[in-house]
């Protein structure tokens, strides 16, 4: 596939404040396998063949420390751009989307602290949603092996069927017209969503799923880097990146 192939731009938000991380650095620039976990997240995206773009959104006020970070990654012949995060995930998707071309057809965005992401899922996202016209957009997860309880005030008062949930992650590739119209029509009516396949369903896209790995985790806490740390062990160990 060459340059003029890949049609794909990938958000990667990197400027939450990382509280529940407990470092003032933030997660995004703690030091993972010997580099900041950033740069193993930026990487694996542009590994993938449909990717023209990465738009890394961070935090105002840290541009050059992030630059600096993601120096050593390899991009190959994917461009990087960078983008100023906002108050909430919301803010900082519509701003790494504000650097996507009109000539890009998908976008995909990816949480910044999920290192474990593999250019295999974005291509399969690609692929499946090329592939079914009357989608706007795909969730890469997994379905529930947990029993689900509906909690109210710290009171059970319900179990679903846990055949029908499946556990959201990212990346999450949509057309791109599907993703501006939804975030758009989200800030015009204060809309709010935990991520960005709910903003699509509610501006009326339908969105699929297709599975994706279950080590690709998200860190959250301190604790999770050594998690992290031990799956990407075992990936080198097994020959996958």
């Amino acid at each position: 596939m060459g340059t003029s192939d890949r049609d794909t731009a990938v958000v990667i938000v990197a400027s939450g404040s990382g509280e529940r991380f407990g470092s003032a650095g933030g997660k995004q620039l703690a030091m993972l396998a010997g580099r900041p976990l950033l740069s193993h997240t930026v990487e694996r995206c542009c590994e993938s063949r449909d990717v023209a773009l990465a738009v890394v959104v961070v935090p105002a006020g840290r541009e050059d420390e992030y630059r600096t970070a993601l120096l050593g990654a390899e991009t190959n012949v994917v461009r990087v751009e960078f983008a100023l995060g906002g108050k909430r995930r919301q803010d900082s998707v519509m701003s790494g989307l504000g650097m996507v071309p009109e000539e890009i057809g998908y976008v995909a965005v990816h949480d910044g602290a999920r290192p474990l992401v593999t250019a295999e899922s974005l291509s399969a996202a690609r692929r499946h949603l090329e592939a079914r016209s009357h989608l706007d957009g795909v969730v890469v997860g997994h379905p529930s092996f947990d029993t689900l309880k509906h909690v109210r005030d710290g009171v059970v008062i319900g179990t679903p069927d846990r055949s029908e949930y499946w556990i959201a992650q990212t990346p999450q590739l949509f057309r791109a017209p599907a993703l501006r119209r939804a975030y758009h029509e989200a800030a015009r009516t204060g809309r709010v969503a935990t991520d960005d396949a709910g903003l699509v369903e509610a501006s009326g896209g339908a969105v699929g799923v297709i599975e994706g790995p279950r080590d690709n985790i998200k860190v959250t806490v301190a604790s999770d880097l050594a998690l992290a740390e031990a799956l990407l062990a075992a990936r080198s160990e097994e020959g996958r990146t």
